[in-house]
Formats: structure tokens, C-alpha cells, sequence
């Protein structure tokens, strides 16, 4: 068995979310950098910052750099921030702790901060470990914009576990994941926080492919043109793509019941699916320029700007 198999079979996956008996914890699969597609460039900044810290700790200890911090991933929806925080999980044989919104919120006063006191207990008990938190703004937006006073608990609770003021971080990765980074709280930006931001964008066309090819696969279809299919969806998300082979699906499935038997997906379906529909990511990328382009004092999201030019996004 090779060693990135036994680094999968020993990669423990771990997430938590509510029920009635309360916390409860289920497997998910594991997957590294190789399971994600493109992103070449975000994979290298990634890797540099937090995955070999851990992987080569004396070299980056001599330049006074820890294992572990936290980083914040943000872009359009769909477009597989979670995917990518299990990926990294998986590049370090790391445990991977899914904090989920539900799971923290709760409408008895002080056990907000308990819960997420007890994920990030949790992480420093299964280290090395990601700890990450969907959603982010939910929970860490602007005290300033906030009229209760539980809500601001919360976030000054999230900025003292970052701190570590109660356990030690070490060997410790917090990833946040949002769609709307100008929204959080100013006090989670800084040194030590969530500094490092990381644009995940919409998928690229031979992506946007692989996600058809993968949706597509094992269902009734004739030869279909994927790639062309990949082409005529630009800025479209994998959620997009995803819910375009569902409509493809159900037009087949219509055809199906009508005739008495199995009838297979067409590009005549591909092309009504696709027909009509928008990426949801356009709305996203209009908010995005406005924001960068007029109150992003600190060029945080230049590279957006730099996407939109790229890729003519009007």
C-alpha cells in the first residue's frame, strides 16, 4: 500500500451537528489535492503557508513560522469551499472538523459561545486537526452592525479561541469559509486571524467538464458532448452544473414514463437545461466589484478585480 493510501485509510474525518440528543459526530470521505481540479494556483499559496509548515515544522520553526493558524476561504457560492477545506485536511493527515451554523446557534443565552468553545476544545484534543467553520459571517459579522448584545458574545468568544488565550493552537488549522468576507468583523482580520484570504473561483472549462462527466456518470444517456457543454457555461458554479444535469435528468425521466421505457439523456436536454439560465455567480461578482473597486482600502480583493478582468464578467 502506498503512503498516500495508508495517509487516506488513517485521515479520520470527523463532523458535528445537532440532534436531539445533542452533539453527534459521523464519518465523511476523504480526499486531498489530487480530488481537486485546477486551482493550481490556490493549491501552491495553500501548500506554502499551512501544509508545509506541518509537514517540514524544524525548517519553518528556524524562521520562528508554527504548524497550524487559519486562513479564510471566500468566493460565490457552490463553487466547493468545503470541498477544499477537506482536501487540506487530507494533504496533512489531519482530523477535519465540520462546525456547522446550526450547531452553534442556540437561543439560550450563553450556550453559543459554549458550543463553539467545545469544537475548538474538540480540535486541540484530535491534533493535528481543521477546524472548519462554514459560513463565517453568520457568526463573526461587524459587532457595530449587531443590536444584541448575545451576538457580540459570540464573536468576541470566536476571537479568543483564535487567540489560543485558553488552549494552545499548535498543529491547529481554522478555516473559514464565506461568500461575503466584507461583512465579518474588522477584529477577525488581523495578524493571527483570518488574514490569509484565499479566493476560491467558479470552475474553469475543463472543470466544468470533469463536474458533468462526474454528474452524468451511471445514468441512461447517449454519447453526449460534454466539452461543449463545459464551454457554453462560463462563470457557471458546480452547484450550477450540478442542478443543469438534474433538469437534463428530469426531462429524460419525463420521456421515459411517457413511452413505457427507459430513455436516455440527450444533448437535446443538455442544451434545454442550459438554455435560458445564468450563472448564479454573476450576482456575486457585480457585489464583489462594487466593494473592491470602492471600499476595499486594503486591496484585500484585488484579485477578484483581476478575475472579472480576466475573464470579461460585466
Amino acid at each position: 500500500m502506498s503512503d498516500d493510501q495508508n495517509r487516506r485509510k488513517n485521515l479520520k474525518v470527523i463532523t458535528f451537528q445537532k440532534d436531539r440528543d445533542g452533539l453527534v459526530e459521523t464519518e465523511m470521505p476523504n480526499v486531498t489535492f489530487q480530488d481537486v481540479g485546477g486551482m493550481e494556483g490556490l493549491k501552491k499559496k495553500i501548500r506554502m503557508n499551512f501544509i508545509l509548515p506541518l509537514q517540514q515544522p524544524e525548517m519553518f520553526q528556524a524562521f520562528g513560522k508554527n504548524a497550524g493558524g487559519s486562513m479564510l476561504l471566500y468566493g460565490p457560492p457552490g463553487c466547493g469551499k468545503t470541498f477544499l477545506a477537506k482536501a487540506i485536511a487530507g494533504e496533512i493527515n489531519a482530523n477535519f472538523l465540520h462546525v456547522e451554523l446550526q450547531a452553534i446557534l442556540s437561543m439560550y443565552a450563553g450556550q453559543s459561545e459554549h458550543n463553539l468553545h467545545d469544537f475548538f476544545e474538540k480540535a486541540r484534543s484530535e491534533k493535528p486537526c481543521v477546524i472548519f467553520i462554514d459560513e463565517l459571517d453568520a457568526i463573526g459579522g461587524s459587532r457595530n452592525a449587531m443590536r444584541q448584545h448575545h451576538d457580540r458574545m459570540l464573536v468576541n468568544q470566536l476571537l479568543t479561541e483564535l487567540d489560543g488565550m485558553q488552549s494552545y493552537n499548535h498543529e491547529v488549522l481554522v478555516i473559514g469559509a464565506t461568500n461575503t468576507p466584507w461583512y465579518l468583523d474588522s477584529a477577525l482580520r488581523r495578524p493571527g486571524r483570518f488574514n490569509h484570504l484565499f479566493f476560491v473561483p467558479p470552475p474553469e472549462a475543463p472543470e466544468r467538464e470533469l463536474i458533468l462527466r462526474l454528474k452524468t456518470d451511471g445514468k441512461p444517456q447517449e454519447q453526449l458532448n460534454l466539452a461543449k457543454w463545459a464551454e457554453a457555461t462560463p462563470h457557471f458554479s458546480g452547484a450550477d452544473l450540478e442542478q443543469i444535469v438534474r433538469d437534463a435528468i428530469e426531462q429524460a425521466l419525463e420521456r421515459s414514463l411517457e413511452s413505457g421505457s427507459i430513455q436516455p439523456i440527450t444533448d437535446k436536454d443538455m442544451k434545454r437545461s442550459i438554455s435560458g439560465r445564468k450563472a448564479t455567480t454573476l450576482d456575486w461578482f457585480s457585489t464583489a466589484k462594487n466593494y473592491a473597486t470602492f471600499s476595499d482600502v486594503n486591496r484585500d480583493y484585488e484579485n477578484v478585480l483581476e478575475y472579472i478582468k480576466t475573464h470579461r464578467i460585466k
